[in-house]
């Protein structure tokens, strides 16, 4: 597994785990789990349902004691310094609940009310920045499940934290919205803070997340940064021009070429290695009269992984 860089000011990784276990009875929900999430960054954390993913949050923020292992927050040793780690810590584990009769400022101020003046200070900030400064007078039984989401974050947001660590955010918010919190999760991460989603996404955590991990079974299955768990097929470029069929046979025996496929009227070309051998092949399509409108390194999408991973495995995405 790929060991992660570090950014951020904490000097350690945002969240540590080794040998993380957790068990119920015979079972292991959280079995062995060595995990790294970099300081600064945000980071994806997927798995089919029953993965074991909301069980290793619950257990990471000490919400139910590990059978076995450790766990780190901000540098900061759990159980022995919990209090001083989730002072830095926003955190929603499953459905954010509120008081559904009180508006959604009110709901912020009870939420500051125990946090102090500074948190206090920051109501309106946070309602502007989820996007709800025009209905936080409204009463939060009157919300949508995506505005629910918003007001969890915004509570999250009003003890400044370092780390944010939000489970299925994106939850019945609409296109639009997911596009406001993507570039909302984006500025966070800009200003120094690790950002940890859990998702069933994928695209949306391809498209939001610097770092990614995979879980099932309650086992890590993999770790890495997205450019090594989804990203470009080595020596393999795609593609397109306006005769697929031609291009096909004149690259068949190219010297440059180990093999080719056409898919979608795009060509799929692996080719050998060296930094010229895509030019190559262009060159060749080219001079042959043929119009090359596009050539691009083939990519493994974040879908194409957990799939290729979850049914490897035997289970049912």
């Amino acid at each position: 597994m790929t060991t992660l860089p570090l950014r951020g000011d904490h000097g350690a990784f945002a969240i540590e785990t080794l040998g993380l276990t957790k068990r119920f009875g015979a079972r292991a929900a959280v079995d062995s789990v060595d995990l790294r999430v970099p300081t600064g960054c945000a980071f994806g954390f997927l798995g089919p349902n029953g993965a074991g993913k909301t069980t290793l949050i619950r257990t990471v923020l000490g919400l139910t004691p590990a059978s076995a292992g450790t766990v780190s927050i901000l540098g900061l040793p759990q159980p022995d310094q919990r209090v001083a780690a989730l002072a830095q810590v926003g955190a929603i584990i499953e459905e954010p609940r509120f008081h559904r009769h009180l508006t959604g400022r009110e709901n912020l101020a009870v939420a500051a009310a125990v946090r102090g003046p500074e948190a206090e200070g920051r109501i309106e900030a946070v309602l502007e920045r989820v996007g709800l400064s025009d209905r936080a007078a409204e009463r939060v039984g009157a919300y949508s499940m995506g505005m629910r989401q918003r007001l969890g974050i915004a509570r999250c947001l009003l003890s400044d934290p370092a780390l944010l660590i939000l489970d299925e955010p994106m939850n019945g918010v609409d296109p639009a919205g997911i596009h406001e919190l993507r570039r909302m999760f984006r500025d966070l991460v800009d200003e120094g803070r690790t950002v940890f989603l859990s998702s069933h996404l994928l695209d949306e955590i391809e498209k939001t997340c610097d770092a990614v991990a995979i879980v099932d079974q309650g086992r890590l299955i993999t770790q890495g940064l997205m450019s090594e768990v989804a990203g470009p097929v080595k020596n393999t470029v795609v593609i397109g021009c306006d005769d697929p069929e031609r291009a096909r046979i004149l690259l068949g025996n190219h010297r440059a070429v180990r093999g080719v496929t056409t898919a979608a009227g795009r060509l799929h070309v692996q080719l050998v290695s060296g930094n010229d051998a895509a030019a190559a092949v262009n060159r060749t399509l080219v001079e042959a009269g043929l119009a090359v409108f596009h050539v691009e390194p083939e990519r493994v999408s974040l879908e194409d992984r957990f799939l290729e991973i979850t049914s490897r495995l035997g289970v049912a995405s």
